[in-house]
């Protein structure tokens, strides 16, 4: 579902179901200055940046768990999350489900899953997002956060790595090159990510630990490559510790047998 311009009535948007729009969102106003309704855990996509690739399903949820003496309902609930731009706005929103753990307390969810086809915002608003929360105790209180807690939705990156020759003599010179690239959301399509520190590791053969050998910049493509000298047979690999915009994404270790 999506193309909304305007605030969701409540229950028109069930969970799982997403709802983004290309311009401002109303949310339903909080009247009460003074409310009763306690918020006491909050938590988007478990903690972990929003990560958003091209054209593959994603898929968050907004949890919060809130009280108070006469309890929590339903009505006018609203969860979102949006940024602004510019002139460039997005948001997704809609109304959560609140289950009951007790006569006073509920924990309301509200998960997005994200239609591959268009389901991804402008590159410009990769970044913090304002995260709004907005919940009515049963016996009328409202709780409005105001837009005040954010969170970060990034650009996936992608590193790829390739180590040779293989198999190789100790003490001769590998090289190990790769590529940085990241979604472009505009363009649906994932380019080089330039001038990037991204640090070359490797893990010994019959260990769990990777250790950094060298950072190395991305080139204007993008691309990397640093030659090393071969000592052990192990796993090479490149790492990307992420930026503002940008996911931490580290390649799939390419291992090397060195004789």
């Amino acid at each position: 579902m999506g193309g909304s311009l305007r605030a969701i009535p409540t229950g028109a948007v069930l969970t799982g179901v997403l709802v983004l729009s290309v311009s401002a969102v109303a949310a339903p106003a909080a009247y009460a200055v003074e409310t009763g309704v306690v918020v006491q855990k909050v938590s988007v996509n478990g903690g972990k940046p929003i990560v958003l690739g091209t054209s593959q399903t994603e898929s968050f949820t907004i949890s919060v768990t809130a009280s108070d003496d006469s309890g929590i309902s339903s009505k006018l609930a609203f969860f979102g999350i949006e940024r602004e731009v510019g002139e460039d706005y997005w948001s997704y929103h809609g109304t959560p489900t609140c289950t009951a753990s007790s006569a006073t307390t509920s924990t309301c969810k509200l998960t997005f899953k994200l239609d591959p086809g268009w389901g991804v915002p402008r590159n410009t608003l990769a970044g913090p997002w304002k995260v709004i929360i907005q919940l009515q105790s049963k016996d009328g209180d409202l709780y409005n956060n105001g837009g005040t807690l954010t969170h970060p939705v990034l650009r996936r990156g992608k590193l790829s790595v390739d180590a040779g020759p293989e198999p190789v003599a100790k003490g001769k010179s590998l090289k190990v090159t790769g590529k940085l690239t990241r979604a472009n959301w505009d363009r649906r399509t994932y380019a080089g990510y330039t001038n990037q520190p991204v640090k070359l590791q490797f893990r010994k053969a019959g260990t769990s630990t990777y250790r950094t050998v060298k950072t190395v910049r991305t080139n204007s493509t993008g691309n990397l490559s640093t030659t090393v000298t071969a000592s052990a047979d192990g796993y090479w690999r490149w790492s990307f510790a992420s930026t503002s915009t940008t996911s931490s994404v580290n390649a799939t270790g390419d291992y090397v047998d060195v004789r």
